[in-house]
């Protein structure tokens, strides 16, 4: 009490000055933070990067309470008994839609806000506001990534004859389909739409199909390889395409190197963002490179850690969320009402030869 000035006491009285002590003295909450995530099985491998990045993100004060998650259907009730035996207030991870479909319900009885960085499942969400489940999502749900394809398109390129082709898989398939219906509510009618057989050594006779019916912009629903060979026998041949590709060209350089120039619309690699510089340094530092899911997990502790100190004395940590806004390793994290991101987290990206770099806005 020496350090408080006495002319409180001469103004306040002696009640007003305990509640100015008090309020002084008070530490900042600490937060005791879940982590859900596979600690062994076939996803063991991404747990570790959920694990590491909350490890690497946890404040000095807070709490980390690690459960496994086998990704098991029923498992989520399992996941949150401990939970709430734990007292957390707030969990992160939640790799598999089974854990959290199954957990939800117990989560919202405990007053536990759920934090995934995988599940992209658009359903569960809708679940998830018809029963007030404390359901948040930090990454893309589904159809994020035909959005930005084909605002891409809308935005960019159209004045260009497009094609649409895909490899004839669900997500080729649901992907371009998905393309298609939004460029043509959005007045752009493809020259040209096929289906291709995937996995073969060349597509000379694609790329002429493409070229006769005058496209120049191709929108791939494909893997990384189809596109790679593509684009070189598009090269070879002298025809003047571009490809555009989804977030599976996320994938190895190999066995045929990507062209310069092609184009994805993909997540980033979070690592190379300046945002995320310190920490993917200090991450490196310890002999883990920064991949995966390490900085997604390290977003949503520190999303997590911001949203408890918020919620001290104010109301849950689920009320506090919609409308947070934090800085976090991968940029601004905020989740609208509906707990989605405000953003889309996909950008278009070229190849450079070496790696994806994000293309800025278009310039007019």
């Amino acid at each position: 009490m020496r350090d408080v000035d006495t002319s409180l006491l001469r103004k306040t009285g002696t009640t007003a000055l305990l509640a100015v002590l008090l309020a002084v003295a008070q530490p900042a909450a600490a937060a005791s933070i879940g982590v859900v995530a596979p600690q062994d099985g076939p996803y063991a491998l991404l747990g570790q990067q959920i694990l590491r990045g909350a490890r690497a993100a946890v404040s000095a004060g807070d709490t980390l309470v690690p459960v496994a998650e086998s990704c098991e259907q029923g498992s989520g009730q399992a996941v949150a008994d401990k939970l709430r035996q734990a007292k957390v207030t707030v969990a992160i991870g939640f790799l598999c839609v089974e854990t959290l479909s199954a957990a939800l319900p117990k989560l919202k009885d405990a007053g536990i806000a759920a934090i995934t960085v995988s599940v992209r499942s658009r359903i569960l969400m809708e679940d998830a506001a018809r029963y007030g489940w404390p359901f948040f999502r930090l990454g893309p749900v589904d159809g994020d990534e035909a959005n930005t394809l084909a605002e891409t398109i809308l935005t960019r390129y159209q004045n260009r004859p497009i094609a649409l082709v895909d490899d004839g898989t669900i997500y080729g398939r649901e992907l371009t389909s998905a393309v298609r219906q939004k460029l043509e509510a959005g007045g752009i009618k493809p020259v040209f739409t096929d289906v291709f057989r995937p996995g073969q050594e060349q597509q000379l006779a694609l790329v002429r199909r493409l070229v006769k019916a005058g496209a120049t912009h191709v929108v791939v629903g494909g893997d990384r390889g189809d596109v790679a060979i593509l684009a070189r026998d598009a090269a070879n041949d002298g025809a003047g395409l571009f490809f555009i590709g989804g977030d599976v060209m996320r994938a190895a350089d190999r066995p045929i190197p990507l062209r310069e120039g092609v184009l994805a619309v993909a997540l980033p690699d979070y690592a190379n963002l300046p945002q995320a510089e310190a920490a993917a340094a200090a991450l490196r530092a310890t002999g883990f490179e920064p991949d995966g899911y390490t900085l997604p997990a390290y977003a949503a502790l520190q999303v997590a850690s911001a949203a408890v100190k918020a919620a001290d004395g104010k109301g849950s940590v689920a009320a506090v969320l919609p409308g947070l806004s934090v800085q976090t390793v991968i940029g601004q994290v905020q989740f609208r009402a509906d707990h989605e991101l405000t953003r889309n987290p996909f950008l278009l990206q070229q190849w450079t030869g070496s790696g994806f770099e994000v293309l800025g806005p278009p310039t007019q």
